[in-house]
């Protein structure tokens, strides 16, 4: 399986996603956040609905934002934890509009992020 696989205009099957850690490093990573690379599946993040994959390293961390509009994420591989739990690989969690969280990963995990709206972080030095 190649990063080409995961174009838009092919099915994808679950089983895959969660699987993509055997494969990580076919896909085309950018920097992120401090310990976090993202690959975008559609949309640029700044308007608009998006999906990407993030891999988050040891220790990689997303700082403090708030939801403008629904955030579903699938931990696929490792785990992350925020200020309501930690969630392991199989989990999917949904934030609404308004929320607020910072998310980690101690050991490192890769998500499937899809965003309704772009988020907004609360402190823009980091």
């Amino acid at each position: 399986m190649d990063a080409r696989q995961f174009s838009m205009t092919i099915p994808l099957h679950i089983t895959d996603l969660f699987r993509i850690a055997d494969h990580q490093e076919e896909i085309p990573w950018t920097p992120y956040k401090r310990g976090v690379e993202i690959w975008r599946l559609y949309g640029d993040g700044t308007n608009g609905p998006a999906a990407a994959l993030l891999r988050y390293r040891e220790a990689g961390e997303v700082p403090m934002h708030e939801h403008s509009g629904y955030e579903h994420i699938v931990v696929l591989s490792g785990s992350q934890a925020d200020e309501t739990g930690t969630f392991n690989a199989g989990s999917v969690v949904i934030n609404a509009p308004g929320t607020r969280h910072k998310v980690r990963s101690d050991a490192g995990c890769i998500v499937l992020a899809i965003y309704e709206k772009p988020v907004r972080f609360l402190d823009v030095s980091q």
